[in-house]
């Protein structure tokens, strides 16, 4: 499994990404998050991936190759637990998110990248 995940801070606040991950990963409360439109960014996935079978609400499984993706909200956060899923599709995802203006952390790097909001 690769997980992918993503967060808003609040205008002005600035956190350790690793901590907020792992808060984030244990279901904690964070502050200086803030709310993101989890159905709207779920439905934009859905759409993106339309031609994915859709296991359940939060499960896409790719029937033309390798790959799966579960999709886990918080009010503050998405994180996406990518199965065997292609780098592409991977980008895809970040690109969805991208439009919400919501920049991966990637735990296994461990990296968060949101260079391109900052300034």
């Amino acid at each position: 499994m690769y997980e992918l995940l993503f967060w808003k801070y609040e205008e002005g606040v600035y956190l350790n990404h690793h901590e907020v991950y792992e808060a984030l990963d244990d279901n904690e409360a964070v502050e200086g998050l803030e709310l993101l439109q989890v159905d709207v960014i779920v439905n934009r996935i859905n759409s993106v991936f339309s031609k994915w079978e859709r296991v359940d609400d939060n499960s896409w499984k790719n029937n033309e190759g390798p790959g799966a993706f579960c999709v886990k909200t918080t009010p503050n956060s998405v994180k996406i637990e990518c199965y065997g899923t292609a780098g592409s599709t991977m980008d895809k995802l970040v690109d969805v998110l991208d439009e919400y203006k919501c920049p991966l952390y990637d735990p296994q790097v461990p990296q968060r990248y949101d260079e391109m909001y900052e300034g």
